[in-house]
């Protein structure tokens, strides 16, 4: 018999056994446990048959037709930045999910902008997408860019086509199949990206010099004029935009939530006349914010390359550690950099 045994004496007689003298030695199956370990995501412990798998990166169109989103709230990383210049400045998030065989509905995808393609290989993840403008075309060529476009589920929701795709179960082992990518980490591959404090000792800012209080913070996009909230039972931050908590109704309506909130002061590069930008994502000694636990404290961010992690450092130059948990990520423009709100 396969796994784990336990061994029962006893008088009494049983339906598995071994006679040792007058007892009975009951030999019983006990599920083995899972083997886990600690994600290189969020440092959450997950199963370790997906330790070297890459993750997705997905682009989630964040207009408010769009609404609502599904899978989100079960995402590790969500990055948020300007995806276009017209339109109030609207955003679109990007998508990180490390055990993408359990997605069962995310999105809806939409189109993806050079940015995210100079973001997503720092991860070694696959972007999930659907076109893009020609701008995109010299990354997509990127041998080190893996990509998955428009091979997604249609599902009738009453929106307009543009609105209607979504990630669903098949979708992704069946791109990787076609594509001939390989769903484990490549040569292209970094390392784990951020640094976890243990679980048991957690990251307290109170005690780092020069933190502030933040129990809500306000990011400067007009559009969705989104804010998260702090909720001291949890110890996460609630994303909320359009007036109002971020639902996923493919997780039982929970609010979008994270515990470790990274803010990014970062120049965006105009394109043309029709609102198509850019940020300058590879970049050194950038301002920016490190937010858990109801506290923030200036940082700096740097980025040598595409494919080099993003890496965050604290008034003495070392690297920030993060807290256990899912992390967000906001990519704002320098121009509006002055109109964040901490409080």
């Amino acid at each position: 018999m396969k796994g784990i045994y336990k061994k029962v004496m006893t008088g009494m007689a049983c339906m598995v056994g071994t006679c040792v003298g007058s007892a009975l030695l009951c030999v019983t199956p006990v599920e083995a446990a899972p083997a886990l370990y600690r994600s290189e995501l969020t440092n959450e412990w997950i199963s370790s048959s997906i330790q070297t798998q890459r993750p997705i990166a997905a682009m989630v169109d964040n207009e408010k037709i769009a609404l609502p989103h599904y899978g989100l709230s079960t995402a590790d990383v969500v990055y948020e930045m300007t995806n276009s210049l017209k339109n109030e400045g609207v955003t679109r998030f990007m998508v990180l999910q490390k055990d993408w065989g359990n997605i069962q509905r995310m999105g809806s995808i939409r189109s993806v902008r050079p940015a995210n393609l100079q973001i997503a290989p720092e991860w070694n993840a696959v972007v999930c997408h659907d076109g893009g403008p020609f701008y995109i075309k010299p990354y997509l060529d990127l041998d080190y860019v893996d990509n998955f476009s428009g091979s997604f589920s249609r599902i009738k929701n009453g929106k307009p086509r543009e609105f209607t795709e979504y990630i669903s179960p098949g979708n992704l082992s069946r791109n990787f199949a076609a594509s001939g990518y390989t769903t484990q980490y490549n040569g292209y591959y970094q390392g784990a990206h951020y640094l976890f404090a243990p679980q048991e000792t957690p990251v307290n800012l109170a005690a780092t010099p020069g933190n502030v209080n933040c129990t809500r913070i306000d990011l400067p996009y007009q559009h969705n004029k989104p804010y998260l909230e702090y909720n001291p039972a949890t110890g996460l931050y609630g994303y909320n935009e359009y007036g109002k908590p971020h639902l996923d109704p493919g997780n039982n309506n929970a609010q979008m939530s994270f515990r470790n909130l990274l803010i990014q002061n970062t120049v965006c590069i105009p394109l043309d006349a029709n609102g198509y930008m850019t940020f300058q994502m590879s970049d050194a000694n950038r301002s920016g914010y490190y937010i858990t636990g109801g506290k923030a404290i200036a940082v700096t961010w740097a980025k040598a390359n595409d494919i080099t992690p993003t890496r965050y450092y604290d008034a003495t130059g070392k690297e920030i550690v993060l807290n256990t948990g899912k992390t967000y990520v906001a990519i704002v423009p320098s121009d509006l950099w002055a109109n964040i709100s901490i409080r």
